[in-house]
């Protein structure tokens, strides 16, 4: 109920600043999925999640569930923590539990904010978890965020661009080891820029 009524208020102000969607029908209506998205700001987060009719489980930082209030609302979002630069295990089986839910993951695969244009390189934790779980991953380019005050988003392009389900069939029976998930981690970058450039 929580997270509906936050995406509720949250896109209602995102419409007034202008968000368009474009592709939103490549996101799955049943089933599981990783959303891949590049991360220019923190509204990046609430772009994914307004574009999708279904909620969408994002991995957090950390050190925001230091804060007591931040980590009540930030698990009525359904966001839970991850240790970066690190292998955290337990947000690993979280977010496998999480697909094989049949619920859908958002992941940042840069693995922080960027002010770059386009993603410039990609963390393998996304490429990783559509390996095991057998998963497709939709790419998502948000577009237009960078700017750090909303007010005047209007005027320049503020847009959710969703791209085709990459399937995983190609990649079924290799090994997860550093050479498939480099080789699945540039696609997935490559095809977020795609998006970015369009």
């Amino acid at each position: 109920m929580f997270y509906y009524f936050i995406r509720g208020l949250v896109k209602f102000a995102l419409l007034f600043l202008g968000l368009k969607y474009e592709g939103i029908h490549n996101l799955p209506k049943k089933g599981s999925a990783i959303i891949a998205a590049n991360h220019n700001s923190s509204w990046d987060p609430f772009l994914v999640a307004v574009a999708s009719s279904r909620p969408v489980f994002f991995m957090a930082k950390a050190e925001l569930y230091n804060n007591r209030l931040l980590a009540v609302i930030l698990a009525g979002l359904h966001a839970f923590p991850v240790k970066r630069g690190t292998a955290d295990r337990g947000a690993i089986r979280r977010a496998l539990d999480i697909l094989n839910e049949g619920k859908i993951l958002g992941i940042f695969p840069e693995g922080t904010r960027t002010k770059n244009s386009s993603v410039q390189a990609a963390q393998t934790g996304a490429a990783m978890l559509a390996l095991k779980s057998g998963t497709e991953v939709i790419p998502v380019a948000c577009i237009g965020t960078a700017r750090k005050i909303p007010w005047g988003w209007g005027r320049n392009k503020l847009r959710v661009r969703v791209g085709r389900p990459m399937n995983m069939d190609k990649f079924r029976g290799q090994k997860a080891n550093s050479a498939t998930l480099e080789k699945l981690s540039l696609d997935i970058m490559k095809e977020i820029n795609l998006l970015l450039s369009e």
